[in-house]
């Protein structure tokens, strides 16, 4: 981890963000767009979807502290919608350079914020959450989705996903 957190309660998060940061472009390197999209025969989530979903839950946290910064590959992945059958989904190339337009500008919100920051309360529907509670949960999702990317990579005959 390059800097400390402001906030204590940070400090475990950070090391994971700065891990998953990495990890998300190892988890999907040299999968060819049109391998990204397969579901090989299931309704599984295919890898566009979930690397997506991904990209936009960090958007979604940088707006909570409102930067202004707007991904280009957002539009599919509003509202937290599901697959859209027939949808042209984003290259491997838009997923990745939204993800590092984002990735910098929220490390430094996140190691900066202070504590009346995350308490703050989120609205989300039928849930009663901080700012705070929403970066554990947004961490805990990107980790579970970049497993899950690293099993499609395995599952479509690609390598293994290099950790280092």
């Amino acid at each position: 981890m390059k800097d400390l957190p402001n906030n204590t309660k940070l400090y475990g998060i950070m090391i994971l963000y700065d891990m998953q940061t990495d990890f998300f472009k190892r988890a999907l390197k040299g999968i060819e767009d049109k391998d990204l999209l397969k579901r090989l025969g299931t309704e599984a989530n295919h890898s566009s979807w979930i690397a997506g979903s991904v990209v936009s839950g960090r958007y979604y946290l940088g707006k909570c502290f409102n930067l202004e910064v707007e991904s280009s590959t957002g539009k599919l992945f509003e509202n937290n919608q599901g697959i859209i059958d027939g949808a042209i989904y984003p290259t491997l190339v838009e997923y990745e350079n939204d993800w590092d337009k984002i990735s910098p500008l929220l490390h430094d919100s996140l190691i900066l914020a202070s504590a009346e920051k995350l308490n703050e309360k989120i609205e989300m529907p039928g849930m009663d959450m901080t700012l705070f509670d929403m970066i554990i949960f947004t961490s805990y999702r990107e980790a579970n989705c970049i497993g899950q990317i690293a099993l499609w990579r395995r599952l479509l005959g690609y390598k293994a996903m290099i950790y280092m």
